[in-house]
This record gives C-alpha cells, sequence and structure tokens, in this order.
C-alpha cells in the first residue's frame, strides 16, 4: 500500500531482488541478464558450499602471509569462515542482508557494507580478496582497485579472479532466477587478466603471480 506523501524506499541490488533470496535458500539458478538479452550465470551452490580446491589457492596464500584478510563482496562466507577456521583474522563485506546473515551463521565474521563505506582497519589489511567476480562491483574496476588499495597496509597484497578471456566490458544488468523475475538494474564489469593488470597498475598496484585452477583464473597483486 502507498501511503500519500511518504516515498517509497527505491529498490537496491543484490538486497531487493532474487540474489536476496537465493541467498536465503542457498539454490538459483541465477543469472546476470545484460540489456541485450544475454545472461551471465552466478554460481549460487558453490558460493554456498564449503571452499573447492580453486578457492583453495586463494586460502592457502592468505594463510601463507599470515596478516589479516579482508573479502570484498563475501557473499555466504564461505572464505572467510576457513580462515576463521585455521585461526587467521579475517572479515567480509557485503550488501545483502541475507548473505551476511549466512556468512555469520558459517562462522565468519561479515558486515553489511558496501566496500565504498567506512570500514574497520583501513590501510591495515594485509590481504583483500576480489572472488568470484566480484572485480565487477560498482562497474568501475578502476575506482574499485583504488578504494581496494587505501585498505590495505603498504606491503598488502589483493587477490583478484578474473574473467577466463580477454574482456574489458562495462554493462547495465539485472538479476534474474528462473522464473524470469528480476531486480533494479545496476552497473557490471567484467574484466580478463590483461585488463585486470593495467586497472591494477594505475591504482599502484604490481602484478607477483598468476595462476589457473579448475578452469577459474586468478591474479595475486601488491602495492
Amino acid at each position: 500500500m502507498t501511503v500519500p506523501g511518504v516515498i517509497a524506499p527505491r529498490p537496491r541490488p543484490w538486497s531487493d531482488d532474487p540474489f536476496a533470496e537465493a541467498m536465503r535458500t542457498g539454490n538459483g539458478p541465477l543469472w546476470l541478464r545484460r540489456d541485450d538479452g544475454h545472461r551471465h550465470p552466478l554460481e549460487v551452490e558453490r558460493w554456498c558450499a564449503p571452499p573447492d580446491p580453486a578457492d583453495w589457492t586463494l586460502l592457502f596464500r592468505c594463510l601463507r602471509r599470515g596478516r589479516p584478510a579482508l573479502d570484498i563482496g563475501c557473499g555466504p562466507g564461505r572464505l572467510i569462515a576457513a580462515l576463521q577456521s585455521c585461526g587467521l583474522p579475517a572479515l567480509g563485506v557485503d550488501l545483502t542482508r541475507t548473505a551476511v546473515l549466512r556468512a555469520r551463521g558459517a562462522g565468519g565474521s561479515a558486515l553489511c557494507r558496501s566496500v565504498f563505506d567506512r570500514l574497520p582497519g583501513e590501510g591495515r589489511w594485509g590481504t583483500a580478496l576480489l572472488a568470484d567476480g566480484n572485480l565487477g562491483i560498482g562497474g568501475d574496476p578502476a575506482a574499485l582497485l583504488r578504494r581496494t588499495a587505501d585498505l590495505l597496509a603498504p606491503e598488502g597484497q589483493l587477490l583478484v579472479e578474473v574473467e577466463p578471456d580477454d574482456l574489458d566490458e562495462r554493462v547495465t544488468v539485472t538479476v534474474e532466477d528462473a522464473a524470469g523475475r528480476s531486480g533494479p538494474a545496476f552497473r557490471w564489469a567484467r574484466l580478463g587478466a590483461p585488463a585486470t593488470v593495467r586497472c591494477a597498475e594505475e591504482a599502484g598496484f604490481a602484478l607477483t603471480d598468476a595462476w589457473t585452477c579448475q578452469g577459474r583464473h586468478f591474479l595475486a597483486l601488491g602495492r
């Protein structure tokens, strides 16, 4: 019901769309749907499961450094929960409240907050994670990488998952479920390794490692 004189809050991507329900149930399928009709699948079940071997290539690098880790766009929290179970201080941030609640239920520490909001430990994090396509957050990878650089300690590192192809695209998308329901439109980006390295260098990072596991592609970037 609409109350005269009261402005209803605008729907928010990742919160007022099918993604929030998927984070509650742990089930998909979901897609990012572009204006041209192309759909990119979101791996809800994998994100809600325990870390797989590809995830552990990230986690082992965090554990070897032994410095507190920040997971940007942590979703249901499988990475932070695994790090904390191994004794490493870690924090996740995510816009979706149901994802944050699921992360906490799995034993992870997580905040319902944007990476561009004020965060604990700014300038002191030893490692930051951008996994599962989260380099696309906000549709402006350069701005996201600059923000991540500000969050890291001077000797900190960023571990980022990139697209397998040589992509550099900025698109408008919605989250869509199998019934065709979708949420509000928002900007997103998808970058392969070459484009990511170019953006990272502009943000003050240097490439220190690159690897592939189970068809997923990753970069390590140092301040």
